[in-house]
């Protein structure tokens, strides 16, 4: 069963909760021009961002014309969303973040207040974006600011703000040449107590790495060891080059690279699998190492894509302590039902079991 678009989010029941508190802050709102200026024919087939972007538009045309007027009045529908628990850190709101990325760049100080309100309900990491690329320093001296804030969610965004591969979002080419001005904010919340927080910092650190792997490196050897949830953003923020089997992100997690195992009776349960129907496999692990050892085990299969080339994929499995000379069963299945960011394609595929990075053993299989 496919799931639910999400862009079905904005129902006509969501928009029977919102417009009373539309109501309530926005002086003279006419709730059925604005209900009309969203549903109109165009609706059924605009995707999710395009609807995301119509309700800021159609907002817009509610609000007071100055941008500065309009935009408290934003600041006030944010927090009355929040005094009534309105889908705290909910999606569905990201059309006021929007609205302050349409028709806020040339007001710089009124948007980053309203952001640092806003994102109190929903994330602006994309709302951001613009203002990085048209006012650096100004911006990052905001992020530096709220990267110290009493609210987690702002923390939050002072790190996915500024992420160099943020997904979906805007790129900005000056943080992956030169990601230096993020790590005083990674500094600032390497140690957070809010694991939303920490994630973030884990993700932009990740980020980082697919371009600077060294600058990483050099951070988690620092890094290592200070605190068990700084220890956790250093292994989720080396994720990548963990699954490369980069020899410094090894040893930073403990594991020594040239510590030899093997796989056995690797099988799996069909040499097909068809489009929506799951792959299982199995397999032993053994430390032939004389003593207990560390090893990251994960796997990865070659996708075949629509255009006959092929992606590679890979999946963590575990990364534990392993006694010497015994048999360890491992039994894993993967999805291939289709997904909104990953289709399958029928024809030959390979799965691979990875040791600390380094492929052992490998199979290959059909999708139908």
């Amino acid at each position: 069963m496919m799931a639910e678009p999400l862009k079905n989010m904005y129902s006509p029941t969501f928009f029977e909760r919102l417009c009373p508190v539309l109501s309530e802050t926005i002086p003279g709102f006419n709730n059925q021009a604005f209900i009309y200026s969203i549903f109109d024919e165009q609706w059924p087939e605009l995707e999710l961002k395009q609807r995301v972007r119509k309700i800021a538009i159609a907002l817009r045309a509610v609000l007071p014309s100055p941008y500065p007027v309009a935009v408290n009045i934003i600041k006030k529908i944010a927090a009355t969303l929040r005094m009534l628990k309105f889908q705290e850190q909910g999606f569905a709101m990201i059309f006021l973040a929007d609205f302050i990325e349409v028709f806020g760049q040339d007001h710089f100080d009124e948007s980053m207040r309203a952001i640092e309100e806003v994102t109190q309900l929903v994330s602006c990491e994309f709302a951001i974006r613009p203002f990085l690329l048209k006012r650096p320093q100004e911006t990052f001296s905001h992020l530096l600011k709220w990267s110290k804030h009493k609210n987690s969610s702002v923390r939050r965004l002072a790190s996915e703000g500024c992420r160099p591969r943020l997904p979906w979002a805007m790129g900005v080419l000056s943080l992956k040449k030169d990601p230096t001005p993020i790590l005083t904010i990674l500094e600032n919340l390497k140690c957070d107590e809010s694991e939303y927080v920490r994630r973030s910092v884990a993700n932009n650190l990740n980020d980082i790495a697919k371009d600077h792997p060294d600058l990483v490196l050099n951070i988690g050897y620092r890094w290592n060891g200070s605190d068990i949830n700084t220890d956790w953003i250093i292994r989720h923020g080396c994720r990548t080059l963990l699954k490369k089997g980069n020899t410094n992100a090894l040893l930073i997690q403990g594991i020594d690279p040239s510590h030899k195992a093997k796989i056995k009776t690797f099988t799996l349960n069909a040499p097909k699998v068809k489009i929506g129907d799951h792959l299982k496999f199995e397999f032993d692990f053994i430390n032939e190492e004389k003593t207990s050892s560390k090893f990251r085990l994960d796997y990865a299969i070659n996708y075949l894509t629509s255009t006959g080339k092929i992606s590679t994929r890979v999946f963590k499995i575990t990364e534990a302590t392993f006694e010497s000379n015994r048999p360890f069963v491992f039994k894993r299945k993967q999805s291939f039902r289709d997904l909104t960011t990953r289709k399958h394609h029928k024809g030959s595929h390979t799965i691979c079991i990875l040791v600390n990075g380094r492929k052992q053993v490998s199979k290959e299989f059909h999708v139908l």
